[in-house]
């Protein structure tokens, strides 16, 4: 599965648009505590057990938008946007992805 953040993949040509696809996450307030327990961690000025959950969560949501895809019979998903949210508080992170499934030649 092609995916890109560009409305366009240079070289292919869009011969149909599914519509939009997503996936999201949410990860719990356990998070932000073993952020907060691994605040040790930090490398400079980097919490990497943070960064770890972040990239976690992030391929999570990709995996679902990607998924989602598949079933409309895309091979490509174009125009993807990825946002991160906090939520309940800042209890919990959200990371939610969209973007345009579409099949190209």
């Amino acid at each position: 599965m092609l995916v890109t953040t560009t409305n366009t993949l240079e070289g292919k040509r869009i011969l149909e648009y599914l519509g939009i696809v997503s996936g999201e996450t949410i990860m719990g307030a356990n998070i932000i505590r073993d952020f907060m327990a691994g605040i040790t961690d930090i490398v400079g000025g980097r919490a990497s057990a943070y960064e770890k959950s972040l990239v976690e969560a992030k391929r999570i949501a990709m995996k679902e938008m990607i998924d989602e895809a598949h079933k409309l019979g895309a091979n490509a998903v174009i125009g993807i946007d990825l946002d991160y949210e906090t939520v309940g508080q800042g209890s919990m992170l959200m990371v939610s992805v969209s973007g345009t499934a579409v099949v190209v030649e």
